[in-house]
This record gives structure tokens, C-alpha cells and sequence, in this order.
């Protein structure tokens, strides 16, 4: 074979006579059957089953993708007999039995602070001290004065005498004898005015040591030692509140006011204080009264529980959440307040049949008090119903109880 020069193309220019050469062709289906056939065999050996697995309908079904019919997962809880409180709730604010402001009640220089800012006194104990000596100075002068007019009053007496015995010879007039009388009065005016004034200043020495009223617990200290401090001043020393026992006032609707009068009869209603969110109780108490009119602008009346506060877990002004139980209702089936579901037409709940599927079943609610509910028809005790996961059933479906 050679090259044109002048078409530039090939040219063959081997014999023409010799046209028993075969020409090459590729031939691709051998090696496609090749490549079928090890799939086929890898299929064959990867599909096969294991030693000891007996293919049933299940693994064939789970081997195929297809899974049998799984119960729904729910949590249940079983139906039981039990008792039930009735409440009344309202939001209450703790309240000191006393408080109280201590003043001085006299003028002078405070010179002593007896207490720490938060400690808890005792009634009579030394909390402040105002100086004492103007005080001790005014007791020495009327106790002074005091014997001045003793002397007097001994004096005139004994002209008294005197003048008797000389009225009685006829050497003095009447008269006379009247004005020692007269004398002898005012002297005896004079010591009683000497008593009084001792008194007073003796009462000022004693207020010049101020204590406690009450039993409690001292605030902030209103006034630093050094201070002049006047009977008159408003704001006082400090503030001492009593925090044991303690009361809590709390309101109710007014339409429950005869229900709780009716029951306040021969007994003490408990009550039970909570903290804000209403979940964790704080401690119990007793009613003590309700108030003796009803708040129109609220349409509530209020009422005053008396709590032991030992460990004072109830302070002042503390917001709580009181439940008064004015009644128990006995042997009545109870279910946690998950179970019950409601529908524009029923009350219901899911019951758990042996079977392990749900039975949808109407019920008729007698009390709901926080995670418990009283039913009074529809369900027995010992019944299990579901509690959590009922947005996935209905009337037969399977369930998995947890």
C-alpha cells in the first residue's frame, strides 16, 4: 500500500488476484454471556440460606421489606379504688400574726444596737439601748425633792400637834388651827406629786432600755448608734415580725362561702400551701376564719389559715397557692387525668383489652383534683387505659403497653 502524492489518500497496491483473506471482526456477546452468568452464581450464593435459618413466612416477609403488624407503643396505667380531697384553691399571700415597728419612747442617744440584722429575738429581749444617765440624773432629783417634803411634812405635823394642844387651852383661834391643817395637806399633796415624779423618771429609765415585744425575726436596722433618736420620729429603729406560727390569707369564690361555714362546724379544715407553680406543697395548716364580708369588686371573701413555721420555709408577704379540702369522696374508681380524652360529643378513654387492642370507651367524670380523676360510671377498677400515646389510636388498633 502506498500514498497518492496528489489525492493524498491510500492507496492499496497489493494483488488484486488474492481475495481469499478473512477480514477481523469483534465479537462482544461471549463476553457478555461470561459477565451474566457471575451475576447469576453471586446472586445464587448470597441468597441462599445460612446454616440452621429456616425461612418462615415472617423472615420472608422481613427479608423482602415487608414487616408483619406492629402494636402501637403507649404508656397505660391500671384503674383503681381509692379516696379523693376536695378542694377550694386560691392564690394566698403569707401574713405575719404581728408586726411590729419599734420606736423609742424617749428622746436621747442611741447608744447601743443589741441585735443582728435578721436574727430571731424573744419577747423582753435587749434590742437597743438609749442613754440612760439624763434618765438615772431625774430619778436621783425627785427622790431628793421627795425627801425634801418629808422633812416638811414632818414639820408641819408636828406644829400640828401644837396647835392642838393650844387651840385646846384656848390660846389660839380656830383659824389657826385650820391653816396647820391646811399645811399638813399640801405637804402630804407635795409627797404624792414627789412619788409621781419619781415614778416618771423610773419609767424613763426603764424605757430608755427598749426591747422586744414579740417573739420574731428583726429586719434591717433603720438607725445607726450615735444617733439622737425622739419618741416622735416615723420610721423607728427597726421592724420585727413573728414568722411562727404564721397565717396565710387566701380568697375564694363567694359562692363557696356557705359550703365552707357548713363544714368549718365542730371541725379544722386543712389547708395546704404551695409554692407558685402549684406543684411542690410548702406545709399544711389549719383554717382559722373567713372574714365577715365579701369583696364586691372581686366577688371573693377571704380567709385566714394559721401554719406551724418552724423551719421558716413561709415568709412574709410570699406569694403561695392555698387548697382547702372541705370534703373526701371514698371509694371511687381513680385514673391518672392523662387518660381522660375529650371529643365534642363524649368523655372517654382508651381501655386495654386482653387482646392487647383499644376499646374506646365513654365514661362519666366525677372529679378532677391535679394528676387524678374520679370516674363515676364507664370503667371498672383494675382496667388499664392509656396514658400517653393515644393521638395514634382508635377503636382496635394493637398496642405495645409500656
Amino acid at each position: 500500500m502506498k500514498e497518492s502524492s496528489t489525492l493524498g489518500v491510500a492507496v492499496d497496491d497489493r494483488p488484486s488476484g488474492n481475495t481469499s483473506v478473512p477480514r477481523r471482526r469483534r465479537r462482544w456477546w461471549p463476553w457478555f454471556a461470561v459477565v451474566l452468568l457471575v451475576g447469576l452464581g453471586a446472586y445464587a450464593y448470597f441468597a441462599r440460606p445460612t446454616e440452621g435459618q429456616v425461612k418462615t413466612p415472617a423472615t420472608a416477609a422481613a427479608a423482602g421489606g415487608g414487616g408483619g403488624a406492629r402494636g402501637v407503643p403507649v404508656v397505660t396505667a391500671t384503674a383503681k379504688r381509692g379516696d379523693i380531697g376536695v378542694y377550694l384553691s386560691g392564690l394566698g399571700t403569707v401574713t405575719p400574726l404581728n408586726t411590729v415597728t419599734v420606736h423609742t419612747r424617749v428622746d436621747g442617744e442611741l447608744v447601743e444596737v443589741a441585735f443582728t440584722e435578721g436574727q430571731l429575738v424573744e419577747k423582753g429581749q435587749l434590742i437597743a439601748q438609749v442613754d440612760p444617765r439624763p434618765f438615772q440624773v431625774q430619778l436621783e432629783q425627785a427622790e431628793g425633792q421627795k425627801a425634801k417634803d418629808q422633812a416638811a411634812l414632818k414639820n408641819t405635823q408636828l406644829d400640828l400637834v401644837r396647835y392642838q394642844d393650844l387651840f385646846k387651852r384656848g390660846i389660839i383661834p380656830k383659824q389657826q388651827l385650820d391653816t396647820q391643817l391646811a399645811t399638813v395637806d399640801q405637804a402630804q399633796g407635795a409627797i404624792k406629786t414627789d412619788d409621781g415624779q419619781i415614778d416618771n423618771a423610773r419609767l424613763n429609765l426603764t424605757y430608755s432600755r427598749i426591747t422586744s415585744p414579740i417573739t420574731g425575726r428583726v429586719g434591717l436596722r433603720l438607725i445607726d448608734p450615735g444617733n439622737i433618736v425622739h419618741a416622735a420620729d416615723t420610721n423607728g429603729l427597726v421592724v420585727i415580725t413573728q414568722i411562727d406560727p404564721i397565717a396565710v390569707v387566701f380568697t375564694i369564690p363567694e359562692d363557696s362561702v356557705q359550703q365552707v361555714l357548713r363544714r368549718m362546724h365542730g371541725t379544722a379544715l386543712p389547708v395546704d400551701a404551695f409554692d407558685r407553680d402549684g406543684k411542690a406543697k410548702i406545709a399544711t395548716g389549719k383554717l382559722m376564719t373567713v372574714d365577715n364580708q365579701i369583696d364586691q369588686t372581686t366577688g371573693t371573701v377571704k380567709l385566714k389559715t394559721l401554719f406551724a413555721n418552724p423551719q421558716s420555709v413561709l415568709f412574709p408577704n410570699q406569694f403561695v397557692n392555698a387548697r382547702l379540702l372541705i370534703d373526701t369522696i371514698h371509694d371511687t374508681v381513680l385514673v391518672p387525668t392523662a387518660a381522660i380524652q375529650r371529643s365534642p360529643q363524649a368523655t372517654f378513654v382508651y381501655v386495654v383489652k386482653s387482646d392487647r387492642s383499644v376499646e374506646m370507651r365513654n365514661v362519666e367524670v366525677k372529679l378532677t383534683e391535679g394528676d387524678d380523676t374520679a370516674v363515676a360510671s364507664g370503667l371498672n377498677a383494675g382496667e388499664m387505659v392509656v396514658t400517653d400515646g393515644v393521638d395514634k389510636l382508635q377503636q382496635g388498633t394493637k398496642v405495645a403497653p409500656r
